[in-house]
């Protein structure tokens, strides 16, 4: 069921997510030509690759955006339990690539299931907090909430810790703004931080980013922190200039994902950073607004993790970069390279468009 054509998406919403677009694939093709070239015999192997996913996140977000959002309530359910089966078959029949089982191949494509469960497990809370909104007030109807997604945590989080927390995050924030009591989340952080002290031990390399992160001169491992910190330090104000990176000729290995920060602080310097940073804050911004003057529970809540997801994966993406925290693999929306990504943040924007179309 479509929306009818008098309806009003949020177009400071969409000005600031058009913006981040062109700009990400302008930013990305600077940053991976170097890359591709080497790899592929071909500068514009990633920016293909990213357009053609970006275009088909664009024609979800389209479809998405013109729908009535109540329709994801009838299959939010269903939307989770497929998030936990394709995150158990990513354990066993999942493609290993650097060490990591994240994707699973369909023919000629591949995508990362952890993508798809952070749009699944938004919509399926908004869904049960909304069910359980006149109990969010009791310790009990929250802890069973939060256990329903300690099961997509966990899988997700055997291969992808930085997504877990993620996930993890939007659960706890979509929890803490349904609830009218705040004194038991000093317990729920308790339960998470021993959840995460028990992730963090179970694999040594864990353990091993701690290291490296206190002290990364020590390590071979901590070059990859090393090169992005010289990168920002020598961008200074106004940066070298677009395409003028040294620092992606090799020296920062795979600049294009989660380092792609500390290239365009190179390139487009503290001013261009900060634009894309204010860009971000803009969408985090409108997010709330929607949130607030949604025209119900359901919808409010789905805004709010969409906000939620954004300002931990931006705020985490920039504390690696600037080694204000272990290294833990995360990308920059809309900005580092990575299909599935791109694809699933786009329909997370048409869920709140959607939204901010029928705003009270």
């Amino acid at each position: 069921m479509t929306q009818s054509n008098n309806r009003r998406h949020d177009y400071t919403l969409l000005a600031a997510l058009t913006l981040l677009v062109i700009m990400g694939l302008v930013i990305l093709y600077s940053t991976s030509a170097y890359n591709g070239e080497v790899k592929f015999h071909d500068s514009f192997y990633y920016l293909k690759k990213q357009v053609f996913a970006t275009s088909l996140g664009i024609a979800a977000l389209y479809v998405v955006s013109n729908m009535d959002y109540h329709i994801w309530r009838h299959v939010a359910v269903l939307g989770y339990l497929m998030a936990l089966i394709l995150s158990v078959a990513v354990l066993f029949i999942g493609d290993e690539i650097n060490g990591s089982k994240r994707w699973l191949s369909l023919g000629p494509f591949s995508f990362q299931p952890s993508e798809f469960a952070k749009v699944a497990v938004i919509i399926f809370l908004a869904h049960m907090v909304t069910k359980n909104s006149k109990d969010m007030g009791n310790m009990r109807t929250m802890l069973k909430i939060m256990v329903m997604i300690l099961p997509i945590v966990g899988l997700v989080g055997a291969s992808n810790l930085s997504t877990a927390i993620i996930i993890l995050g939007i659960g706890v924030i979509l929890v803490f703004v349904a609830s009218p009591k705040y004194g038991q989340f000093v317990f729920m952080g308790i339960l998470g931080v021993g959840f995460m002290a028990i992730f963090l031990a179970l694999e040594s390399y864990r353990l091993e980013r701690l290291a490296i992160w206190r002290n990364p001169e020590a390590y071979e491992k901590g070059y990859q922190t090393l090169q992005g910190l010289y990168a920002i330090g020598s961008g200074g104000l106004f940066g070298r200039g677009l395409g003028q990176s040294i620092q992606k000729l090799g020296f920062v290995p795979e600049a294009q994902n989660d380092m792609i920060f500390s290239i365009i602080c190179e390139e487009l310097g503290l001013f261009g950073a900060g634009f894309v940073l204010i860009l971000f804050l803009v969408l985090i911004w409108r997010f709330f607004v929607i949130a607030t003057h949604a025209s119900d529970l359901f919808g409010a809540l789905i805004a709010t993790g969409a906000m939620g997801h954004m300002m931990i994966q931006v705020i985490l993406n920039i504390a690696v970069v600037t080694n204000t925290i272990p290294n833990t693999g995360i990308t920059l929306p809309f900005i580092s390279y990575g299909g599935t990504s791109v694809v699933f943040l786009l329909v997370e924007m048409g869920l709140v468009l959607s939204i901010s179309s029928l705003v009270k």
